[in-house]
């Protein structure tokens, strides 16, 4: 795999980001129309209607839409304070680390940016990340030891990736995503409460009605995640291409991935969902796979592909 030219390179990786994402809510409508198929099948009735499977479909979806808005309004305006408490990051003040301020801003200017916020997390492990969803809450977020380690070319590519996190609405998406994921969880988790506990004067038909739901429930959950994942790993390498073109340095990224891949860990963060937002996995170290199978189910590509792909360019 190469680079066929950085612009090439961000727009095959911004459609395949937007078709991830229309993915989203087609699986979720789908799972529910086949929720209504198969409880027709198991009514008893000898023939199936597809008028009345469509029928009570379509009245479902303006209850479905409505409990999905609900859950992102929430899940939108609660972000910030979610990823601050998962991560322990705070603000980081100009005066403490002129240095880190003076690459952002040159950077935002080069690039013709709002200047973010800066937060720092008291790690001594390298790792960084970018959040927010409009102006007022774009964020890049480093940890101490990415600041105290790294070169200054190294860190203002690092600093570049992060910025172009934010300039391509990278949040936006892993939030929308991570939102869906949510959904069938909960509801997964509910159904399958529901057919342990709740057994006593329950009917064949609605027994049946709610182990059908937990199956479609699985399969959403299931799909969601590595729909999510994929969005993840592509929104990495777009990233990865943004900061060598913003900084024209691609082997300064390739640099920095190589350091940081040594010691990425860090040790606040435990919720996988706010761990894709990170350069690099902030969870435990794990070894790198080549078995095509298990990467459908990484947060992020291979690092050293990534270097790899830098250093073609």
């Amino acid at each position: 795999m190469k680079y066929f030219g950085l612009q090439s390179q961000i727009r095959k990786n911004n459609v395949n980001s937007v078709l991830l994402l229309i993915m989203f809510p087609l699986v979720f409508y789908a799972l529910t129309w086949l929720f209504f198929f198969f409880m027709s099948m198991v009514s008893g009735n000898e023939q199936v209607s597809l008028f009345s499977i469509n029928h009570s479909f379509l009245g479902t979806v303006p209850w479905i839409t409505a409990g999905v808005a609900i859950w992102f309004v929430i899940a939108w305006f609660s972000h910030t304070a979610i990823i601050n408490s998962a991560t322990n990051s705070r603000p980081l003040e100009r005066k403490q680390n002129k240095r880190v301020y003076n690459l952002v801003e040159n950077l935002c200017i080069s690039s013709g940016m709002k200047m973010p916020k800066v937060n720092i997390i008291e790690d001594d492990s390298l790792n960084a990340f970018a959040s927010g969803v409009n102006p007022s809450t774009y964020t890049v977020s480093l940890s101490r030891g990415i600041i105290n380690k790294l070169e200054d070319d190294e860190l203002e590519a690092v600093i570049a990736h992060e910025l172009t996190h934010i300039r391509n609405r990278d949040v936006r998406l892993l939030i929308i995503s991570i939102v869906f994921v949510g959904i069938f969880g909960f509801i997964a988790e509910m159904l399958f409460r529901s057919l342990r506990f709740g057994r006593s004067g329950r009917g064949r038909k609605e027994g049946a009605g709610i182990l059908i739901a937990l199956v479609l429930a699985l399969i959403g959950y299931l799909l969601a995640m590595l729909f999510r994942f994929a969005l993840s790993r592509k929104r990495e390498y777009l990233a990865d291409a943004g900061s060598a073109e913003l900084t024209r340095r691609p082997l300064s990224l390739a640099s920095a991935l190589r350091k940081i891949s040594e010691d990425p860990v860090i040790e606040a963060v435990k919720r996988k969902d706010v761990a894709q937002m990170f350069i690099e996995n902030p969870g435990l170290k794990e070894k790198e796979s080549t078995f095509s199978f298990s990467g459908l189910f990484a947060t992020h590509p291979p690092i050293k592909k990534r270097i790899a792909l830098l250093e073609q360019y």
